[in-house]
This record gives structure tokens, sequence and C-alpha cells, in this order.
């Protein structure tokens, strides 16, 4: 299969042959530098989405060959295409179900140090907002209507496919990494070194 037969949505089993061979595509992990220090595919570049949404011209500069966008289910790597293909790049493919799919198969990962993802974070967050709002309503009335305004976000969250609490909790020191400004990021794209 040539790469301009290769459809825009891989599976984790075409993406581990494809790696094999002389034309292998580049890797870019859109996931938060502490999800990608947990585990990553061998060799892929981590380039945070909301980098990548702030300087998307910029890091499409140096995406002259196929590039597989990998997230931990395929959604943001959905979003990052979005914003690829927005400047002309064609090469652009998305490992269908992320991360997860790839363990899944069982195939090479790079472990670090065990962190949440940001999905497991904003449940967390969301949750205990709620509750809080819920429980502080019987004390102070009215301020169970904030626990209503924090299920209203998620409800737009699931109907737009981004998420501004996702989005804010990535920028948290917890979830941020030495690989996570757009100096470092350019460098590793230009000379091919991954972290």
């Amino acid at each position: 299969m040539t790469a301009q037969t290769r459809p825009p949505r891989l599976d984790a089993t075409t993406l581990r042959s494809w790696l094999s061979e002389p034309d292998a595509p580049r890797v870019i992990d859109v996931r938060t530098p502490a999800e990608f220090e947990t585990a990553h595919i061998p060799g892929s570049y981590n380039v945070p989405l909301h980098l990548l949404q702030e300087h998307t011209g910029e890091i499409a500069g140096h995406l002259d060959q196929d590039v597989v966008l990998v997230c931990r289910s395929g959604q943001r790597a959905a979003q990052a295409e979005r914003q690829l293909a927005a400047t002309g790049l064609a090469n652009v493919h998305v490992l269908d179900g992320g991360i997860l799919a790839w363990q899944q198969q069982a195939a090479p990962i790079k472990a670090g140090r065990a962190r949440w993802d940001i999905e497991r974070q904003v449940r967390l967050v969301a949750g205990s907002l709620v509750v809080l709002f819920v429980l502080g309503g019987l004390v102070i009335p009215g301020l169970q209507y904030a626990a209503a305004a924090i299920g209203a976000g998620l409800a737009i969250a699931a109907l737009t496919n981004t998420c501004a609490m996702g989005m804010l909790l990535a920028k948290l020191p917890y979830n941020r990494g030495a690989s996570c400004n757009l100096d470092s990021v350019v460098a590793q794209l230009r000379t091919g070194a991954t972290p």
C-alpha cells in the first residue's frame, strides 16, 4: 500500500506495519506532555493540541512527510487533523482509537511515570464541582444553578467535540512537561530528534 492510497484513518495494525517500512510516517502525539510521558509510541513527537492550535502554520511548515496524529482515543487527533488540513496539508492521517487502540494490540510502547489523562481529570473536576454546588445550594440558595452550568458546559463540549475545561487543565503544571514550548517542538521536528 503506497502513502497515496493509505486511508485518512488507520488502525493500529496498519500503522505498526507502516512504521516498519522505509517510507514510515512521522507520528505526532497531540496529548499533553504529561500524558505523552506516561506512555507513547516509540519515535513519536509530542506536539500538544493547544500548541498546535496556536501555531498551526509554523508547525505545519515542518511536516513535509506523511503524518499520523495520535491522542488518547482519536478525538483530539481529529481536531488536529482539521487544523492541519486548513493549512493545505494532505498527507495527514489519524490513528483510529488512539493510544488505547495501540496498547490493545500490544504494540511497542515507551512507558514512563503514570499520570491521569485529561479526560479523567475533566470527569473528576466536573463531578466534584457539581457535587459541591448541589450541596452548597442547600446552604446558599441558587448555588445549584452553577451545577447546571457545569452540566451545560459538558453538553456543549460533547456537541462541539471541544472541551474548555480540558484545555484549561492541560495548561496546569501537573500536565506540562519538558517539550511543551514551540521552540523545542520545532527544533525536534526540524532535526528529526525524538524525546
